[in-house]
Order: structure tokens, then C-alpha cells, then sequence
């Protein structure tokens, strides 16, 4: 597994044009398979529109102190773009006014931004109903500015979703790199041992697992159940909901895709497992994605293919959230991932 991101790697694939340019040519482009657009045009749901907007999603930076395969991101420690205080104010202002109920905290690993403490204890003054960190867990093991993470959570009553790919070595390994289970059952334990994902506790722990190949994932009530018992019985950890997410075919499991030649089949696979019911409740109708640097976006798989918001309002520092409601949700081909079966979101299934 690479050590590197596309970025660095020059890889074609870090260009955004690229990327789009694969999703909008080939079998979508013969007519062998349908655009999303078409798609969701034959069940009478384009264009797609926002509802009330309630997640305010941010991610604080690309720097993450891991290389993972499949990574829509493409994060890395040779990643630099980190969101700056100044950014982050304005994001607060935006919080303090805005009608949303969940702040949701991403990167890379959003606590190697410099500013990200600083950020959550102003943002938890503020009164979110939801306060969510995505973390990788190893970064709570990675240094020891870091061993302090749990209690500092548990302060803030953040809300900690964590990626977690499987409940065994072998397959977590080879998703993330050598050493990545070790660290995440120990930072899990860390956690648990404050408080976080016991039965009655208020303090959330939930995990993330999405498949390490180029398949859908199975049915998240029955991973979930397989997770529990594995991590219970193996090493008495607990925690609280898992959700099963979809891989978009972007960045590195795009790059993963066409390199071990499973783009076509995937993609027939995303198509085939459509779902109108799952367009109901997309991520993209009830988020606004804000990139390290301000940009706005519907979502975060928008923001990594550089598609930013279509509105006169693009960027956090002009926010106007009557403005921004009225607008249509950019699509493309990798939309499928969120609509294949139950659907995908980073809350889980939606359908």
C-alpha cells in the first residue's frame, strides 16, 4: 500500500477534471448505462433540491497521520491544506445563525489542525444539539499531545464516529496500513474507558465500516451485530451504532477501481442496486459541505471532485443560508454510491 497520496504520487487521478472526465465518459457516455441524471429524471426526482438544511459538515483539513487505501479524501501527512482560525471564525458566525442542529467535524484527521481544540470549545458554547468528530482512532495512540483526546471529548460531550473497517487484523491492515487495528482497539478501550459507547452512557461512540473491495456493502443491522459481538468477545469493547457506507468511485477507490479493472462492473453494480426511496433522503438534501479553505459544497464526495455549490453564494464568508436553499444539488455519476440499496450517508443507510 502506498505511503503517499495521489497528490504527491502525481498520480493523474489528483486532478479533480480527470476524475470527472472517467465518470462522465465511457459506459455513460455510449448509453451502456444510464447518467445519474437520467436516473433520477425516470422516478420524477430531478432536479435534486435541498430540504431544511440541519448538518453543517466542515472539514478542518487533508493532514491525516494515515495513508488509507480507499481514502475519497486522498489525506495523507503530505497533505498541508488545513482550514485557518480566521476561516474558523467565520464558520462560527455561520453556526450561531444557521438553523442547523449537527456539526460535524471532518478531515484527514481534524484533530492535527493546529486550531481544532480551539475550535471545539468555542463551537460547543455555541449549543449544537449534535457535535460530531470523525476519528480515525489511531490518532488518539499517534503522539502523546494526542493521549488526552478522550477526556477532552467527553468534556465537550462530542460526539465520536470512528472509521473502523473490520473486527479482525488482517482486513483492517490492508485497508489502512500495517498497525492501524492494533492502535484502534487500543484507542476504542481508551475510549470506553471514559465513558464513550457503554450501554447507557450519553456519550456517543459509533463506527464507520466500509467494504475493502469492490463491493456494496452487506445489511448494516447484521454488520452491526457481527461488529458487537467480535469487539465484545474478543476484547470487551462496546459501542453504540455502526454505519455501513458505500465507497464512492472517487479519488483512491477510483484509483483502486481502474487499477485492478473493476470500474465497469462496479459501477454496473451501483446502477443495478438504485434506489429511488434512498434519493429521498440523501446526505446532500439536508447537508452543506465546507471545505478547509471556505467553500461551500452539497457534500463532502462533491467537494473532493471540486463541485462547489450552484449559487451566487459559494463561500462561508457570504453565507446566506435563503439564498443557498434555493438552489439545485450538483450530480454526477458517483451520486450512485448514495442511491445503491439502502442507500449511503455519513449517518449510514437513509432508506
Amino acid at each position: 500500500m502506498s505511503k503517499k497520496s495521489l497528490l504527491a504520487r502525481n498520480n493523474d487521478l489528483a486532478n479533480t477534471k480527470r476524475q470527472l472526465e472517467i465518470l462522465s465518459n465511457g459506459i455513460f457516455e455510449d448509453g451502456e448505462l444510464p447518467t445519474f441524471a437520467k436516473k433520477i429524471k425516470e422516478t420524477n426526482q430531478f432536479p435534486l433540491r435541498p430540504k431544511k438544511l440541519e448538518i453543517l459538515q466542515i472539514n478542518v483539513g487533508y493532514m491525516c497521520n494515515q495513508v488509507c487505501a480507499h481514502c475519497h479524501v486522498d489525506a495523507g501527512p503530505d497533505r498541508k491544506e488545513i482550514m485557518t482560525r480566521e476561516t474558523m471564525q467565520q464558520c462560527l458566525e455561520v453556526i450561531k445563525k444557521t438553523g442547523a442542529h449537527t456539526l460535524d467535524l471532518t478531515g484527514g484527521a481534524p484533530e492535527m489542525n493546529p486550531n481544532f481544540r480551539w475550535f471545539v470549545e468555542e463551537a460547543s458554547k455555541i449549543g449544537i444539539k449534535d457535535f460530531i468528530v470523525r476519528s480515525n482512532l489511531t490518532i488518539i495512540r499517534a503522539n502523546k499531545k494526542y493521549h488526552d483526546l478522550p477526556e477532552f471529548f467527553k468534556k465537550h460531550n462530542v460526539h465520536v464516529v470512528s472509521s473502523m473497517p473490520h473486527w479482525t487484523r488482517g482486513k483492517t491492515d490492508k485497508q489502512r496500513g500495517d498497525g492501524v487495528f492494533d492502535k484502534s482497539i487500543q484507542a476504542l478501550k481508551d475510549l470506553n474507558a471514559v465513558g464513550y459507547g457503554m450501554p447507557d452512557s450519553d456519550l456517543r461512540l459509533d463506527l464507520v465500516y466500509n467494504p475493502s473491495g469492490a463491493f456494496l456493502p452487506g445489511d448494516q443491522m447484521a454488520l452491526e451485530a457481527d461488529f458487537k459481538k467480535a469487539l465484545k468477545e474478543d476484547f470487551d469493547i462496546d459501542f453504540h451504532n455502526l454505519f455501513a457506507i458505500t465507497n464512492l468511485p472517487i479519488s483512491r477507490f477510483l484509483d483502486y477501481l481502474i487499477a485492478s479493472e473493476n470500474y465497469e462492473d462496479y459501477m454496473y453494480a451501483l446502477v443495478e442496486a438504485y434506489n429511488p426511496l434512498a434519493v429521498e433522503n440523501v446526505m446532500c438534501t439536508n447537508t452543506l459541505s465546507v471545505s478547509w479553505d471556505g467553500w461551500l459544497y452539497d457534500c463532502d464526495f462533491n467537494q473532493m471532485l471540486n463541485l462547489k455549490v450552484a449559487s451566487k453564494v459559494k463561500h462561508i464568508s457570504e453565507y446566506n443560508e435563503e439564498l443557498l436553499q434555493n438552489r439545485n444539488i450538483i450530480i454526477n455519476q458517483h451520486c450512485y454510491g448514495c442511491t445503491a440499496g439502502a442507500g449511503s450517508s455519513c449517518q449510514g443507510v437513509v432508506a
